[in-house]
């Protein structure tokens, strides 16, 4: 596991590089050497729980707040001495999308698109499109669903041509169905090309949403690599459905190597797991499993099932924050 973000980014251009940052608050570190760089074309997501100083690191990436060490670099150019020319290659919903609901969307549009050079008429109307709002668009905003509000959000930030888009907790108070559909329309940008950096406090989410992922606790980056780099360097769950698992339990004791779970982990399909009344979890090198069932067949209890199940994100981030709370 790694701290700092030392891989290559081989063919693909650093969009954005973080190095060494630090923010200090009436004397309090807030956050604490930061490092991290994100790729032309990939899906990002900073990862932690409430509190653990995701929005205020974003601030710094827009210039909102300064930091008090290190260095931010967008497109080349350092955000600090150069804002405008780094923050022009930057769109962002930090927090709600900042809309009028007394206008229309086409309206919101407007208003913002007049305080951008070279933006007019077409551009609003291909950023409607692309977030498909074309039948809503001329619509006040005050009748839109939350996830509407988001899309529109989404267009407001598309108009200048970012080639980052910067999203804080996209997807709080959107049904399923929500969640859903930006994921794909995430997705979607970045096959075209556009890099995006989803700040969430929900695994599940970063997990299906994201190609790499930072994962912060206490204004510090505990880990960054890929998704499944990340969960592929985890031990795996070995889940035992026996006939007999009282029995069972004994006779698996005295597997070299093997441990039982504790109670409360969290497992990518947890419907599946319930539905094994009696299921055995453990950790076993996987050249230990054979030698565990012939111990189980040879005291007489029948296997019924033997599977393996990565530990999610979820269960990997509590392993390394020694059980911190992370919805």
């Amino acid at each position: 596991m790694h701290t700092q973000d030392s891989t290559e980014a081989g063919d693909k251009q650093v969009v954005l590089s973080v190095r060494g940052i630090r923010k200090r608050i009436k004397g309090k570190w807030i956050i604490e050497d930061v490092n991290f760089e994100v790729r032309e074309g990939e899906i990002f997501g900073f990862l932690g729980p409430n509190g653990a100083g995701k929005t205020t690191t974003i601030r710094m990436l827009v210039d909102l707040i300064k930091p008090t060490a290190g260095e931010i670099i967008l497109c080349g150019h350092n955000v600090q001495r150069e804002p405008e020319q780094a923050l022009r290659y930057v769109g962002s919903i930090v927090e709600n999308p900042e809309v009028y609901p007394y206008l229309t969307g086409w309206e919101n549009l407007e208003h913002f698109a007049r305080m951008m050079p070279d933006v007019g008429q077409d551009r609003i109307r291909e950023v409607v499109a692309i977030v498909g709002m074309d039948k809503r668009i001329h619509d006040k905003v005050k009748t839109y669903s939350l996830g509407m509000r988001q899309r529109l959000g989404i267009a407001q930030a598309l108009l200048g041509r970012p080639r980052l888009l910067i999203l804080d907790e996209p997807t709080n108070g959107l049904d399923p169905k929500g969640i859903k559909e930006l994921r794909e329309f995430v997705r979607m940008l970045a096959d075209q090309g556009m890099s995006l950096f989803i700040s969430s406090h929900l695994l599940s989410e970063i997990q299906l949403m994201c190609d790499r992922v930072a994962i912060l606790s206490h204004g510090k980056v505990l880990a960054v690599g890929d998704v499944d780099e990340l969960v592929g360097g985890a031990e795996p769950y070995v889940v035992w459905q026996l006939d007999d698992p009282e029995k069972g339990k004994g006779c698996l004791a005295g597997v070299p190597g093997l441990q039982f779970a504790e109670a409360g982990i969290r497992l990518p399909d947890e419907s599946q797991l319930a539905a094994l009344p009696g299921a055995i979890v453990t950790t076993l090198p996987a050249e230990q499993v054979p030698v565990a069932v012939r111990l189980l067949v040879e005291a007489g209890i029948g296997v019924l099932a033997v599977q393996k199940m990565m530990p999610t994100l979820e269960e990997l981030f509590l392993n390394m924050t020694e059980g911190e709370g992370i919805a």
